[in-house]
């Protein structure tokens, strides 16, 4: 049964309440390259999400009994600061940021080529400054970004967006408010060169035609924001060409 809004995030012309259409991304602001003591790092802003990821690694493993003889050990931690959330969270992981890492790390290691690397671990730290909707994904972009930022070898970059169901119309990119009262959203994360998807989940309830709707939105803004992916690539290894010369 769709949940009762107080208030109206669609109006009669189809323009959602943060003035986008139906179809439109948020605002999306990528840089890599941010934490100067990290392997790789990047950060992301999409509306008001915004998140920081760092990479370490490939390094020793500690403790040594976790090493994997074949291939490096690879180790994601999703975490929301205490202040990213309107009523102020607690500092320890909770099971929804366990296994939001978990998901991530899952969606991560399937371009990895992490049999280059055994014995060893590469850990992958995603701190959410500001939670305004589609975290896991904003967290999944970003994430990949660090990862390529630290020359780990990749089969492609992994770029993630939701898709959902909100007063009984498909959006994409769901925001805050519309993720809390929307009826349905479906995280998905793919490599966009093979289109392989390496994440899909849905949470409510959809049609057989709502999901596949809202699975072809989805995979539309996640090519939109791979293009953003790789302009962010390409203009800070420009500027590194630059302070070379």
């Amino acid at each position: 049964m769709p949940k009762k809004t107080k208030t109206k995030l669609i109006d009669k012309k189809n323009i959602r309440k943060d003035g986008r259409k139906l179809d439109e991304l948020r605002s999306i602001k990528l840089e890599i390259g941010v934490l100067n003591n990290a392997d790789g790092s990047a950060y992301i802003e999409q509306g008001k999400t915004k998140i920081l990821a760092g990479v370490y690694g490939p390094k020793e493993v500690h403790p040594r009994h976790l090493a994997l003889a074949d291939r490096s050990l690879l180790r994601c931690r999703y975490h929301m600061a205490p202040f990213s959330v309107d009523e102020r969270k607690r500092p320890a992981p909770s099971r929804r940021e366990i296994e939001i890492s978990k998901v991530i790390r899952e969606a991560l290691s399937s371009t990895l080529f992490l049999e280059y690397y055994p014995r060893t671990s590469i850990d992958v730290h995603m701190e959410v400054l500001q939670a305004d909707g589609g975290t896991r994904c904003a967290a999944t972009t970003v994430a990949s970004l660090a990862l390529a930022d630290a020359g780990i070898p990749m089969k492609d970059l992994i770029v993630a967006v939701a898709a959902g169901k909100v007063e009984n119309k498909i959006l994409l990119d769901l925001n805050g408010d519309e993720d809390k009262i929307g009826e349905a959203d479906v995280p998905l994360a793919i490599m966009p060169n093979s289109k392989v998807i390496t994440l899909l989940q849905m949470n409510g309830l959809l049609s057989v035609e709502e999901f596949k709707q809202t699975l072809n939105l989805a995979m539309d803004g996640c090519f939109q924001i791979y293009q953003h992916q790789k302009e962010s690539l390409s203009k800070k290894y420009a500027e590194m060409k630059e302070e070379s010369e």
